[in-house]
């Protein structure tokens, strides 16, 4: 029975949030809307304004949560100084664990008293003998366990996921039939800071200005031609080199201390290992050696590995090489059998 349980959702008016107050209302929570103010600008009073409206709607009471101060520092600042210094960041993982399970997930059971605090996130929690594991939720093209690989043991037991056992079209459906504000709302963008038209490489250039630099064929140290600034690339990377050759280039690597970008051909994007200082255990059962699948961006299929602890941390044998691997990006580790999260780490 979830009689007189209360529940938080993180509401930002949004589809999947709104149908998760939905499905817990339906479920005989006591329910609440939070909605975390994450920057002062016009975008973000927009999203309180629908998420109020959404909240209005459903019959639930209505908090705002001011984490503009955090989500400055612990999101923006970390976004653009990875760009910096030459790695590819990855702000929704750090906002989960730094904002939405941080400050506004403390927020929530502190200050509102609520037994747990929920998400539209589509994964599925549960519990095996009193450890909390992330399990791939039912849609597969949705599923988001990569984002959460830094959530610990005591917010697991405080946090619901209700569209785990959805698809994203069935989501969409129960919004229509019920008449939901957010039933017609896009997918939210990828980074919520940078509002369209606006673009990741505009607004670095806004940031970091013009800086005159080199392509160079990494192979031979040939100069190729120049860019405007070692931060707009990252590894992988294909279009928007703009060099003739006679094969497709790829960014290979980027040095922004001498402000130049290597590149090559596809074989070369390639490698079978990768080395990560430390690793995050979700269920704190911490393991030396081991197989399992894995992935180095979320955008991937899943890997084989064999993963080593070794004295300066972990490392980690690919079966078959793997792509484009990239510095600041998250690595994480999933059971070869059940897909359940095992562990993650930063390359």
């Amino acid at each position: 029975m979830v009689a007189h349980k209360k529940v938080a959702v993180l509401l930002s008016g949004g589809v999947d949030s709104s149908v998760a107050v939905f499905l817990l209302k339906k479920q005989g929570y006591d329910v609440v809307a939070v909605t975390g103010k994450m920057f002062c600008s016009e975008a973000s009073e927009l999203v309180v304004r629908n998420a109020k409206h959404v909240a209005q709607a459903l019959g639930v009471e209505h908090f705002v949560c001011d984490v503009s101060t955090s989500f400055k520092e612990h999101v923006i600042d970390y976004f653009e100084n990875s760009y910096r210094v030459g790695q590819t960041p990855n702000p929704c993982i750090v906002c989960n664990k730094k904002i939405k399970w941080g400050e506004i997930y403390n927020f929530a059971i502190n200050a509102l008293g609520v037994d747990y605090v929920a998400t539209g996130h589509y994964a599925d929690i549960r519990s095996e003998n009193g450890i909390y594991k992330l399990f791939p939720a039912k849609d597969n093209l949705k599923d988001q366990l990569y984002y959460l690989f830094e959530l610990n043991q005591e917010q697991l037991s405080k946090t619901l996921f209700p569209l785990a056992a959805y698809e994203k079209n069935q989501i969409r459906q129960i919004a229509i039939e019920n008449n939901l504000p957010s039933k017609s709302s896009k997918e939210s963008q990828d980074i919520c800071f940078i509002p369209k038209p606006m673009s990741t490489k505009k607004y670095l250039f806004e940031k970091f200005k013009e800086n005159k630099g080199d392509f160079v064929l990494k192979s031979s140290g040939k100069k190729l031609g120049s860019h405007n600034g070692a931060w707009q690339y990252t590894v992988g990377q294909r279009k928007g080199i703009g060099i003739a050759y006679s094969e497709p280039l790829y960014v290979l690597n980027v040095d922004v201390l001498k402000n130049i970008v290597y590149v090559g051909l596809k074989d070369e994007l390639f490698s079978k290992s990768l080395s990560v200082k430390e690793l995050f255990f979700q269920s704190q059962m911490i393991m030396k050696n081991f197989e399992a699948d894995v992935k180095v961006r979320y955008n991937m299929p899943k890997m084989r590995a064999y993963i080593s602890q070794t004295e300066l941390g972990y490392n980690i044998e690919f079966q078959e090489p793997v792509s484009a691997v990239t510095k600041g990006q998250a690595l994480v580790i999933y059971d070869k059998e059940d897909g359940h999260l095992i562990a993650g780490g930063w390359i």
